[in-house]
């Protein structure tokens, strides 16, 4: 008896796989609109709770991370990163209308790039001459943002001493979130903001420090405390250091670990915090970086 020929399956037509996605097309926008009906619901909540701040860095933070150790497939993060952020960004506009303040001083590229990568383009942008700038307006502002280059870009000299104070607007959030090489927007920025303390993420705490002048002995003192020096620039006092530390140090620990080290009459001050970062390799593992 012969054997009964194999049955293959039927091959996809053109018009299945455009009906498959047709399909996915519609779930997808019915579920951003769902999204956005208990978006509705949650600006009731924080009314009745007297909850006014729209931003959470700590949860967007905790939300990409999700998304990065889930995705797999052939569309690149890049693209999904990029959704993402314009899907949340949007939605925090809906609930409380805000502008994205940059120092954009001589039509910068990479500044609009990264700040459209981030926020979308529902998000008004406003450019401003110099950091100064840009820390006023947020300062005046009800609940806009400023993003600021964290590394070079030190033309309006020491900045971060503008956040030190009660009522100054602090660093809330480094950008991007997730490190990777070749990223479309990777030009790291630091997003300042006026938030009440309970909304702002922890992992990495950034201090504006005042001395007279600079000894070689700084780096080592930072490091007792896992403290790295970002930036420097003369200031009034003499010279100014902007220093990131992972964990939550306050700042009467740093002054203390200064004067151990020989430097006296050092100032150091909390402007901000943000979450540590998720550093993805070639090979698709994470680790925290900050």
């Amino acid at each position: 008896m012969q054997n009964a020929p194999l049955l293959m399956p039927a091959a996809d037509t053109l018009a299945e796989l455009r009906d498959e996605i047709d399909r996915i097309d519609r779930d997808m926008h019915r579920l951003l609109m769902e999204r956005g009906e208990i978006i509705d619901r949650l600006i009731a909540v924080k009314r009745a709770q007297g909850v006014g701040c729209a931003f959470r860095p700590d949860r967007e933070a905790q939300m990409m991370r999700a998304l990065v150790e889930r995705h797999q497939g052939l569309l690149p993060l890049d693209a999904v990163e990029g959704v993402w952020r314009v899907i949340v960004s949007t939605f925090t506009y809906v609930q409380a209308n805000y502008s994205v303040h940059a120092d954009d001083s001589g039509g910068d590229a990479q500044m609009r790039d990264s700040a459209r990568f981030h926020f979308g383009f529902t998000v008004p942008y406003v450019a401003h001459h110099g950091a100064g700038a840009v820390i006023e307006a947020v300062a005046a502002s009800t609940g806009d943002l400023g993003i600021l280059r964290a590394t070079g870009g030190l033309s309006d000299g020491a900045w971060w001493m503008r956040l030190v104070g009660e009522g100054a607007p602090k660093i809330i959030a480094r950008l991007p979130f997730v490190e990777r090489p070749n990223h479309p927007a990777g030009l790291p920025m630091f997003v300042v903001a006026r938030l009440p303390a309970d909304a702002m993420a922890h992992g990495v705490t950034l201090y504006a420090v005042g001395l007279a002048r600079w000894t070689h002995a700084l780096p080592a003192a930072f490091q007792t405390l896992k403290g790295e020096i970002l930036a420097s620039a003369p200031h009034p006092e003499g010279l100014a250091l902007l220093v990131a530390a992972a964990g939550d140090a306050d700042a009467q620990s740093f002054t203390k670990a200064l004067a151990e080290a020989g430097v006296e009459g050092a100032r150091v001050d909390v402007i901000g915090s943000h979450a540590m970062r998720f550093q993805l390799n070639d090979a698709r593992s994470g680790v925290f970086a900050p």
